[in-house]
């Protein structure tokens, strides 16, 4: 991949930029920003870094969208942050008016590219790209799943001591509390997760999954999360760049997927050079496809609020 381009250089756009130069997953990174000089004192704190990880490559950050020009993929983190007490769909009104202008940056300086929406709320913001630019759902889609699945392993890892290696979990559905941590997909190295925790167990990480990112905003209290977000990001670029074609639960567009149509939710999908390549439907018991339903009617209403805008 020749550029990629990241529009807001707050935390979780700095923290992206910063491991993506790292893991030299692309050469060229551009920072997007309205604020006046942010884009371009992160663009050079992070160069100035590369002696220290080794990396080589180009950053560049500016106020101009035309620094967009030619991205084959725009990550877009741009947005007003949730603060202690507020859900992700409370800044839902602000952040649409932001991510209308962002895409109508991206349509004019970099119409080929694929869109990687980060921003909250994200299942509804990634269905507003989608229908502002008429693209198809292999090029505009969401992280969030890889974010969620990430959490759950880690909280599996602190009960039960194992490494986070051997740890594979699926969490679906909206980005939010009604999330759904799928824990009959949830092993230790292919032994199912109930092996070794009590169903009690298994809910309270399947609860403090959900609430996982309002957990981390009241300790912190002046900032939401960036470090897991970023990464989690970054995890999705390799699968890209690198045509890993790997299998990731990404917000992406349902056409009837899940028994779900017009509507951007997360599901698993196969990530690779091109793109969400497909959406995988996975056989869900009832317990599950009652959630993942719950799940989908509470982004529908956040998306009936968006068309009311």
């Amino acid at each position: 991949m020749k550029k990629i381009s990241i529009v807001g250089a707050g935390r979780v756009g700095e923290t992206t930029a910063q491991i993506l130069a790292e893991t030299e997953l692309c050469r060229d990174i551009a920072l997007f920003d309205v604020r006046e000089d942010v884009p371009e004192g992160v663009a050079l704190d992070i160069l100035q870094s590369a002696p220290f990880f080794k990396f080589d490559g180009v950053l560049s950050g500016s106020n101009d969208p035309h620094i967009l020009r030619d991205s084959d993929l725009v990550i877009v983190t741009a947005g007003f942050p949730r603060q202690p007490g507020m859900s992700r769909a409370d800044v839902l009104e602000s952040n649409v008016r932001i991510i209308d202008q962002v895409t109508d940056h991206i349509m004019t300086h970099a119409p080929n590219a694929m869109i990687l929406v980060v921003s909250n709320p994200v299942d509804t913001l990634t269905y507003r790209v989608a229908q502002r630019t008429g693209w198809g759902r292999e090029r505009v889609f969401g992280q969030a799943g890889v974010l969620d699945a990430s959490r759950m392993a880690s909280f599996i890892a602190q009960e039960t001591g194992f490494s986070t290696r051997d740890i594979t979990t699926l969490v679906l559905g909206g980005h939010g509390d009604t999330m759904v941590p799928v824990t009959r997909f949830c092993t230790i190295n292919g032994v199912p997760i109930a092996h070794f925790l009590s169903k009690e167990r298994i809910a309270a990480i399947v609860e403090r999954t959900r609430t996982g990112g309002a957990e981390i905003l009241a300790l912190r209290k002046n900032s939401s999360a960036y470090d897991a977000p970023g990464a989690a990001v970054a995890a999705m670029v390799d699968a890209i760049v690198n045509n890993r074609r790997r299998l990731l639960p990404c917000v992406a567009l349902l056409d009837g997927e899940y028994g779900e149509t017009d509507i951007a939710m997360g599901v698993p999908c196969i990530l690779g050079e091109r793109g969400v390549e497909s959406v995988v439907t996975l056989d869900l018991n009832a317990e599950e496809r009652a959630d993942f339903q719950r799940s989908a009617q509470a982004v529908r209403i956040d998306i009936e609020r968006l068309n009311m805008l």
